[in-house]
């Protein structure tokens, strides 16, 4: 496959994203070429370790390819979207679940699916260029590829804040909320992976991380503790337009050109991992509620649309300047029975 080189090294199983003029955006062959080298490798001795990394400089996955999901949902067909997104959720489970050190470098660009394959081993790394969000409210979907998770995890609220806005970190950022382990400089890593490829140590890359640049989020942890622990969407947005500051005006900013709908599915998200205890396949489970009825019910292919398709940046949000009712959340966030994500026996 031409998008994406997949070998063994050394002592190390080797995926590299191989489509940087696409900033190596993930299609579903890809995603199942790479669930097929990590089943394979589960079972193999001679790999030591995973590494995962990208070709270019500008990103290490920047998302999704969601041409084709956009197509066919637009033609009512939503089957193809929900297998991907199921396959996918199960990849993401594997990574995380994996039994032998998997190691991503991430520069440039991670967002969305890149999130789900570069930010779920056992060593995360990061450098100067790198720019991890999750920007799925932008396009009416909400926080997934076990993104919710990090997201409940992070301190302060920064889980919200980086949810629903959008925003993106940096390394220290990155490192701070929970996407990222290591801050390595970028023109170490070719050296770095020759070693481990070489060695089979994943020690290597804890001897190699230096501190990181201090980032932004760490000025702004008392500011998002104090406006988006809040109980609904409509309570943040009030929260933070009663504030005369930098932040707030930034934040109000984001939160009222993403949906509505997305950002509120997104808050009780966070709200019910945390009560519930946060798990990766819990997170998986509530995403796919949401993602299995995105087409349909959701502003996703509005979306698209408006972000991606048309490029008009006027998406019609549902709930637009409204108040998002209650039952929306519930409807979209719902168990959804035998349609329910599974996991296959081997991830147990």
């Amino acid at each position: 496959m031409t998008d994406i080189h997949i070998r063994k090294s050394g002592q190390a199983g080797r995926i590299t994203f191989t489509r940087p003029k696409a900033l190596n955006a993930m299609s579903y062959d890809m995603c199942m070429a790479i669930d097929a080298a990590m089943r394979e490798w589960a079972e193999d001795d001679a790999v030591n370790l995973v590494v995962i990394d990208a070709e270019g400089d500008k990103a290490f996955c920047a998302g999704g390819d969601i041409a084709e999901l956009y197509d066919t949902g637009t033609k009512g067909d939503y089957s193809y979207g929900r297998t991907f997104w199921r396959d996918e959720y199960r990849l993401n489970a594997r990574i995380f679940e994996y039994k032998k050190p998997v190691i991503s470098f991430m520069q440039g660009f991670t967002m969305g699916g890149g999130v789900g394959i570069g930010c779920h081993g056992t060593h995360r790394v990061v450098g100067e260029s790198s720019q991890i969000a999750m920007p799925e409210v932008g396009i009416g979907l909400v926080p997934d590829v076990g993104g919710s998770l990090m997201l409940a995890l992070a301190p302060d609220h920064l889980g919200e804040y980086l949810g629903m806005t959008a925003a993106r970190m940096g390394a220290d950022d990155a490192i701070l909320a929970g996407f990222a382990d290591y801050f390595i400089p970028e023109g170490d890593w070719p050296a770095l992976i020759a070693a481990l490829e070489e060695t089979g140590s994943a020690k290597l890359v804890e001897d190699a991380a230096k501190p990181a640049p201090e980032g932004k989020l760490r000025t702004v942890r008392e500011d998002t503790a104090r406006h988006f622990g809040k109980d609904s969407l409509e309570d943040i947005l009030a929260g933070l337009e009663s504030v005369d500051s930098e932040f707030a005006a930034s934040a109000l900013k984001s939160l009222k050109r993403n949906s509505p709908l997305s950002m509120a599915c997104t808050l009780e998200m966070l709200r019910r991992l945390r009560a519930d205890g946060p798990a990766i396949r819990r997170a998986l489970d509530l995403e796919y509620r949401y993602t299995f009825r995105a087409m349909e019910q959701s502003d996703f292919l509005e979306g698209i649309r408006a972000q991606i398709i048309d490029k008009d940046r006027n998406p019609q949000w549902q709930y637009a300047g409204q108040p998002v009712p209650a039952q929306a959340v519930d409807d979209l966030l719902a168990p959804l029975g035998a349609d329910a994500l599974t996991f296959e026996e081997e991830l147990a």
